[in-house]
């Protein structure tokens, strides 16, 4: 099941040619991914007090499939795709109205306060499990 988090373009978020930049399409799915952790139940800053662990990118593969420009309003939808020990594989997309803007596969990972990956613990894979 995917999640949904409408997102406006704003003339920050463009270049010189008017478009959206092409570095902003990254901001937009990680507001995404948030909401998607957020709608599961997880607070991501008391999950980090309370246990260290943070979720970090370690891959982005994206296409750029056409262009937003200013005032557009987009929908980033995010999917899991995989769920591992430390791993978590998300399909992200940028749409406007139905029209696929930008595509991305997301590998994160799960990190203690020590800077390596951790295991993610069973009750918070089970949130982000939940359709």
């Amino acid at each position: 099941m995917s999640h949904s988090h409408a997102v406006r373009v704003y003339y920050e978020d463009t270049d010189l040619a008017g478009i959206v930049y092409y570095a902003n399409y990254l901001k937009f799915i990680e507001r995404g991914r948030s909401e998607w952790v957020r709608a599961r139940g997880l607070d991501q800053a008391r999950l980090k007090a309370e246990t260290g662990i943070v979720f970090a990118v370690r891959r982005v593969e994206a296409d750029y499939l056409r262009s937003a420009v200013f005032d557009d309003l987009l929908t980033v939808t995010t999917e899991l795709r995989a769920l591992g020990g430390a791993r978590i594989d998300l399909w992200q997309q940028v749409l406007r109205g139905e029209e696929v803007l930008f595509t991305a596969q997301v590998t994160l990972v799960c990190m203690g306060s020590d800077g390596r990956a951790h295991r993610l613990p069973g009750e918070i894979r089970a949130l982000l499990a939940q359709s």
